[in-house]
């Protein structure tokens, strides 16, 4: 099968590998069913997750690769949380963000951004550590938002999807940058399949 993937991807000229073609699957199907609040979304996350860990370390976006990690243990507790949290145990609902996160989001991306790039540009051969390191803190907040189901999250997903699809372009990972743009196209469709569910933010 392996063969056949690479003969097709020389024959329509693209840079990419087969591991980028299986996650480039794996998060377009992840994203869709999580528009759907299906929570199978996790299951193809978690592979996406997996596959692209390899895929940046060969481009070394480090910070990228660093999230992946993230994103695996993340996709474990959004798949517990959708089926078993809130108060009753039956899984969350979608809701506003509390407003007394937005200082906390605020600070963690301004301090993180900040202190990853640094490190990532000073003590790595890391490519672009400064954008590579807003757009990983920025997914990380998204990431926990979605598990949450805060509608917020896909807002946020919208703008850093945006920024992936030129910042993998540039890196080379033309493929990566389609499925980055397909999931900015998700994220719209999500925030307006959520805003339908939505409740008022609740402690859980």
């Amino acid at each position: 099968m392996l063969d056949w993937l690479n003969q097709a991807i020389t024959i329509l000229g693209l840079n990419t590998s087969p591991l980028e073609v299986f996650g480039f699957l794996a998060g377009a199907i992840c994203v869709y069913l999580n528009t759907r609040q299906n929570v199978l979304g996790w299951f193809f996350g978690i592979i996406n997750s997996i596959l692209y860990t390899y895929v940046f370390w060969q481009v070394q976006l480090y910070a990228d690769m660093s999230l992946q990690a993230y994103y695996f243990i993340t996709s474990i507790y959004g798949w517990w949380m959708w089926l078993y949290g809130g108060k009753r145990h039956d899984g969350v609902s979608v809701s506003n963000t509390p407003r007394a996160l937005y200082l906390l989001f605020a600070f963690l991306f301004f301090g993180g951004t900040m202190l990853w790039g640094y490190l990532l540009g000073n003590f790595t051969n890391a490519s672009l550590s400064y954008l590579d390191s807003a757009l990983t803190i920025a997914s990380l907040i998204a990431q926990w938002m979605m598990a949450r189901k805060y509608i917020e999250n896909w807002l946020i997903w919208i703008v850093a999807d945006v920024f992936y699809t030129g910042l993998y372009w540039y890196k080379g990972l033309e493929l990566t940058s389609i499925l980055y743009l397909v999931f900015t196209l998700l994220a719209i469709s999500g925030y307006y399949q959520w805003k339908r569910d939505i409740k008022p933010a609740v402690a859980t």
